[in-house]
């Protein structure tokens, strides 16, 4: 038996270790979802979670952290930060066709395995205090609904766009999980804070913000850049503009990240020059090239054919210059069907503008 001081005492004990693992905030979650349970259950029915069919095939358990991990009874949630304040140099770039937009979280290391290392040095301290203990470490590596339970956990409420948003970190910031067997006391869950404010629906290029806290995959910039393997449909590649991995306009709307405090993570700092790069340049790159200076990073989930079509589109909105029309056309005979055709769109699209 769990003894209720002893829980209390080891709750504060786990916040401060995670602070000195470099996470800037620590909460502590119950594991009931069912609200946000019919949520989802709802977004699939209407099919707004597009080819993600992984999405759909684990059934509740998402919503239900003990049937992922039997015996969880609660969950460490904790959040790392990674933007920087260069929100100007972001809507700079968006502006200036020529230059490729990559999401601020892709710019540098993959969050993945340096979060995983370390929520598993979290819970080897926890260890240490308790003896062994049953937990599982997530970090978007299981079905698991990490927003809400972050909100749950007091580190900040769902906003329309559907990220978590914090009141003095804004929302550059990516979440991960330890789910636990041990009754430790919960934290009191994030009041939202959006109020009228719709700044995030307005901007989203695509209108992938079909209504507040509703985000229709498919219409989606992050979706189609990343997670979509097919074509990008043809009515959405005029308003994916210089986009080519991923999008932060919601974000970069947000009034709550324009005086978020932010926190240099070094392993996060662009890569690759990737935060001012042409999209010439970047077309430029074979595949072994692609590989080895996106090895670490988030982006190699495109792969290579993925990423090219994702650069012929942006060229296609790029301003009809040679630099520009050279790059469509070194990539014109692609053994790839997927990059050629896209390739053509983009070229027919500064044809039909002479």
């Amino acid at each position: 038996m769990h003894d209720r001081a002893d829980m209390d005492q080891l709750a504060l004990a786990i916040k401060a270790w995670g602070s000195e693992l470099g996470f800037q905030q620590v909460g502590i979650a119950g594991i009931t979802l069912d609200q946000d349970a019919a949520h989802l259950r709802d977004w699939l029915a209407k099919g707004q979670h597009g080819r993600m069919d992984y999405m759909a095939r684990h059934g509740d358990k998402r919503a239900r952290p003990e049937e992922l991990v039997p015996g969880t009874v609660r969950v460490v949630s904790v959040r790392l930060d990674y933007g920087t304040a260069d929100d100007g140099a972001a809507w700079d770039t968006l502006a200036e066709g020529e230059r490729a937009y990559v999401a601020r979280y892709a710019l540098g290391r993959d969050y993945h395995k340096l979060m995983r290392n370390r929520l598993q040095k979290l819970a080897d301290r926890i260890a240490e205090e308790t003896g062994p203990f049953g937990y599982r470490a997530f970090v978007d590596s299981a079905p698991v609904l990490e927003r809400a339970l972050a909100r749950d956990a007091g580190l900040g409420w769902i906003g329309k766009h559907s990220c978590l948003i914090n009141r003095s970190a804004g929302s550059w910031f990516f979440l991960g999980e330890i789910y636990t067997d041990l009754p430790l006391p919960v934290d009191a869950p994030a009041s939202a804070h959006c109020g009228t404010c719709t700044r995030c629906i307005e901007v989203c290029p695509t209108g992938a913000i079909v209504a507040p806290y509703r985000v229709d995959a498919r219409r989606c910039i992050s979706y189609l850049t990343i997670e979509l393997r097919e074509a990008i449909p043809e009515e959405l590649r005029p308003l994916i503009g210089n986009r080519i991995f991923g999008c932060d306009d919601c974000q970069l709307a947000c009034p709550w990240n324009k005086f978020a405090q932010r926190h240099d993570e070094p392993d996060f700092r662009a890569r690759n020059d990737l935060d001012q790069a042409s999209l010439a340049d970047l077309f430029a790159w074979e595949e072994d090239e692609f590989l080895r200076r996106t090895e670490g990073s988030a982006i190699r989930r495109t792969g290579h054919e993925g990423w090219l079509r994702n650069i012929a589109v942006a060229l296609g909105n790029a301003p009809t210059t040679p630099g520009v029309l050279a790059a469509l056309a070194s990539r014109r005979d692609h053994a790839s069907a997927l990059v050629r055709e896209h390739v053509a769109w983009a070229l027919a699209r500064h044809e039909g503008r002479d």
